[in-house]
């Protein structure tokens, strides 16, 4: 079974925790301008934010999709900065039953923006009330039950629904296709996560070293929010070694105590590659028989750890299962003809 602490899984984890949350009120850009990266949904959401400003009404509803951790929330808080609204938030979890949804929608006001975060995991009954509401700004509710029900008709004031998911996929096409505009949020260069380090740093006061950035960008997994979070860290350590100041060496020094290297990979990562390289000579080996060997849940390994281990390419998915690729043997100092020759001497 994996053996790991909670703070250790904490640092590497896409999902926000609610130390992100507080740290996020203090690095969060608040204009579109100091959003680093992105440039491509950044200009559109921009020409989108001006053009609504200019013609005095609300802007579209907007869909805004990626991975875990890009940005998705922060550029939800800039838009309604940009266009001087209030945003309100909630998530596709917490809206249980249809009245949680009319009690949010009633206390908008004219062109307030809605932001729901995971909103493919609203409830299908929920979700068929967001139609009209989207559309023609009215809810059309159902009052009591059998013979004696009633339809109630309310109207809604002009607002913006701003929903962000990582799977859009699991959205209902009659949902999708309701939301003006969608964008797609991508992992970002070293460079960008250099600058966003260097901007977190300047916020937090850290006596950053241009090569220590570098160092924490190599190891963010291409995440904003895992590189404020190892910044945080690295700062922490260099408090206690350093008298607060960031050396390369020092940012090698505290990550190589978090068992971070150089690709971003922790621990539980290496364990993932040399369990495939070993104990099934390369693969291909089923998530399930993964998760077994590892005394671990399947959706922990495939939501936390797989997808960065693919993204990189360490790792291949095939229809017969898992495959460790030659740069993830090359990655954890072991050669892939070695594990072949012990599959076939197997075999025989």
């Amino acid at each position: 079974m994996i053996e790991k602490n909670s703070s250790e899984e904490e640092i590497l984890q896409v999902e926000e925790t609610e130390t992100d949350k507080r740290l996020d009120l203090t690095l969060r850009p608040q204009k579109m301008a100091d959003y680093i990266g992105q440039t491509k949904a950044k200009e559109n959401l921009d020409i989108l934010v001006q053009a609504a400003k200019k013609r005095q009404e609300p802007i579209e509803h907007i869909l805004i999709h990626g991975g875990p951790g890009l940005g998705k929330t922060t550029l939800a808080y800039i838009i309604a900065n940009e266009t001087g609204t209030n945003i309100k938030t909630t998530s596709g979890p917490a809206i249980e039953r249809a009245g949680d949804l009319a009690a949010i929608l009633t206390n908008l006001e004219e062109g307030d923006i809605l932001f729901i975060d995971e909103i493919h995991r609203i409830h299908r009954t929920v979700e068929e009330i967001l139609y009209p509401a989207m559309e023609d700004f009215f809810l059309d509710l159902v009052v009591g039950k059998g013979p004696g029900a009633k339809t109630l008709k309310l109207d809604l004031p002009k607002f913006t629904l701003i929903g962000a998911t990582t799977k859009p996929s699991s959205l209902s096409s009659p949902l999708r296709d309701r939301f003006g505009a969608s964008y797609k949020l991508n992992y970002y260069q070293s460079a960008e996560i250099q600058n966003i380090i260097e901007r977190s740093a300047k916020i937090l006061n850290c006596l950053l070293d241009k090569k220590a950035a570098q160092e924490i960008a190599s190891r963010s997994r291409q995440t904003p929010r895992i590189a404020n979070r190892l910044l945080k860290r690295v700062r922490d350590y260099a408090e206690v070694k350093n008298n607060g100041q960031i050396t390369p060496e020092l940012a090698i020094e505290a990550l190589e105590m978090l068992e971070i290297d150089q690709m971003g990979l922790d621990a539980v990562d290496r364990q993932i590659l040399e369990l495939i390289a070993d104990k099934f000579k390369g693969g291909p080996v089923g998530l399930n028989t993964i998760c077994a060997a590892l005394g671990e849940e399947i959706q922990t390994i495939e939501e936390m750890y797989e997808p960065y281990l693919l993204q990189i390419g360490f790792l291949q998915r095939t229809p017969r299962g898992r495959i460790i690729s030659e740069s993830g043997y090359e990655h954890i100092g072991k050669n892939p003809v070695d594990s072949l020759n012990k599959k076939q001497n197997k075999l025989i």
